[in-house]
């Protein structure tokens, strides 16, 4: 498993202190979470640990550098971890992803665990706000995007999704039927080469209270562990990025967010 820190935040001063979070999930990870819940040890030492050096006062360099780290690491590596960093890095790191499967001639899945649709009017350089919008304009297939957890959107975003017909799993299917939804993730995904997008407040913020837009009555932290496990059994996933995790307002709240962040990660590995 290779795990990549991406400090990026491109959230309009919303999401200062999510570039710090990627340290702060890896000293968790190593200093408390010796086994993960499929018994076997997390081995800190053993995984392949790398960062992508950003300046995050020049986003347009920052995405670039993002974009061709990224697109080398999915080249040379069968799975990776991405640790934001805001929801923005994902516009870079998916978008690599894109080439990285035309390139093989692969169909790319882009699976996306979220509160929020992120389809608002798209900047030049893509907030954490519109970064999923960015995307399909430039390519991504809308076919093979499925959001799960969203549970608010804007007029706007609510006639973009409409129009593209980006299917969606409402919060009310999971606590219905979690392991039918957990199937009908895989039966998506099926034939295609897998990214998750993880942006932790897709979890209610009883249980992860540390993000930029909270929202209330997402999944407890025990329904996605049970989802993300069932995925890392799939054998066609190739990348994953947990983001939105703000580590320094998480001193307040006892780290809990950063430690779902850890486990999660821990799940993974």
């Amino acid at each position: 498993m290779f795990i990549v820190k991406i400090p990026g935040i491109n959230g309009l001063g919303k999401t200062k202190g999510c570039e710090r979070a990627g340290n702060e999930i890896l000293k968790i990870l190593k200093n408390e979470i010796h086994s993960n819940e499929r018994k076997e040890v997390v081995n800190f030492n053993s995984l392949d640990l790398e960062e992508i050096h950003l300046d995050n006062s020049n986003v347009e360099l920052s995405n670039k550098l993002i974009y061709d780290n990224s697109l080398e690491i999915f080249e040379e590596n069968p799975v990776v971890v991405f640790l934001g960093g805001d929801h923005s890095i994902s516009y870079s790191t998916a978008k690599a992803f894109l080439d990285y499967c035309k390139s093989l001639g692969k169909e790319p899945c882009l699976v996306i665990f979220d509160a929020h649709v992120d389809c608002m009017e798209p900047m030049k350089e893509p907030t954490h706000e519109e970064w999923l919008r960015k995307l399909i304009e430039e390519g991504f297939p809308k076919e093979n995007i499925l959001l799960v957890g969203v549970r608010s959107m804007w007029k706007d975003e609510i006639k973009f999704v409409n129009e593209k017909g980006i299917q969606q799993i409402s919060i009310n299917s999971i606590i219905e039927d979690i392991d039918n939804i957990a199937d009908t993730i895989m039966e998506f995904t099926s034939g295609k080469e897998l990214y998750v997008s993880i942006d932790i407040d897709v979890i209610d913020p009883a249980f992860a209270p540390a993000t930029g837009y909270p929202e209330v009555g997402g999944l407890t932290s025990r329904q996605f562990l049970y989802l993300i496990q069932r995925i890392k059994k799939m054998r066609n996933l190739r990348a994953v990025d947990i983001v939105e995790i703000n580590s320094e307002n998480d001193k307040e709240f006892g780290m809990i967010t950063t430690k779902l962040g850890a486990k999660i990660l821990g799940e993974l590995v």
